[in-house]
């Protein structure tokens, strides 16, 4: 694995450092295909990812200078690969916990609306500014980051090039926690142990069925819910948690 991702792991827990110093952790190839080999093949035993960045930035987004140089074509497929990250990040089974400050721009904002727990220090910045360099989103902005902000704000947040701070963002949902600069880290360690000492099949449950019953039918939706609680409670785990929860305890689970 290249240097411009670095991976610490430590138990269940793998904390990827997104690393192109001077770059602002800019989105290149390479970088993308480190991320794809990480998250298509994690490392065994890793439950939770923490994502972050260096030198007061998460990711600037998409690396405009090899970007100009694509065809129609090449740009085709290299927006493809990014949703097939993205799809990757949150649906692929494993909780990931980004640790936001700086710039969370453009594709860096696409990159945290697919994780799962997003934490904004103050510095953070929220932005959406391919309309001002005359191209669109490509990396599942429309679907993921439109998600969170519903497609009439995030319409108003492209045509202007509008910024938000970590507290606007909390309130519109594009983080779930404001704190302090240099905070976002220790509270994703935390956070992180939190998710990872649940039951394994719930963690994948809440991850794998919860958005695709956001897009179901109320009636689809609820029935799917019913086949996801009938299965989680079917388990060894949920029969430890149980026993756990009578025994006034913690509950181990496997």
């Amino acid at each position: 694995m290249s240097d411009i991702l670095k991976i610490e792991i430590e138990g269940q827990l793998a904390t990827l450092t997104m690393n192109r110093p001077g770059k602002r952790n800019a989105m290149c190839e390479e970088l993308l295909g480190a991320l794809e080999g990480f998250y298509f093949n994690p490392p065994e035993g890793v439950r939770v990812v923490i994502l972050t960045g260096i030198e007061g930035h998460f990711c600037s987004g998409l690396d405009l200078a090899e970007h100009v140089h694509r065809s129609a074509e090449e740009n085709l497929y290299h927006s493809r690969n990014w949703h097939k990250l993205m799809d990757q990040i949150r649906l692929g089974g494993l909780a990931t916990v980004s640790a936001l400050f700086g710039a969370v721009i453009g594709g860096g904002l696409e990159l945290a609306a697919a994780t799962h727990v997003r934490i904004a220090e103050a510095s953070t910045i929220f932005q959406l500014p391919e309309g001002r360099r005359g191209i669109f989103v490509g990396g599942g902005a429309t679907a993921n980051v439109g998600r969170l902000l519903g497609a009439d704000r995030m319409t108003e947040m492209m045509l202007t090039g509008r910024k938000y701070g970590a507290d606007d963002g909390v309130s519109l949902g594009l983080a779930h926690y404001s704190v302090a600069n240099g905070a976002a880290l220790a509270l994703a360690q935390e956070l992180a142990g939190k998710i990872a000492r649940n039951a394994p099949l719930s963690n994948y449950l809440m991850i794998q069925a919860i958005p695709r019953i956001n897009d179901m039918s109320q009636s689809d939706g609820l029935f799917t819910e019913s086949l996801a609680a009938a299965l989680s409670q079917t388990t060894p785990d949920a029969e430890e948690g149980l026993k756990a929860f009578l025994e006034k305890r913690a509950p181990k689970f496997r």
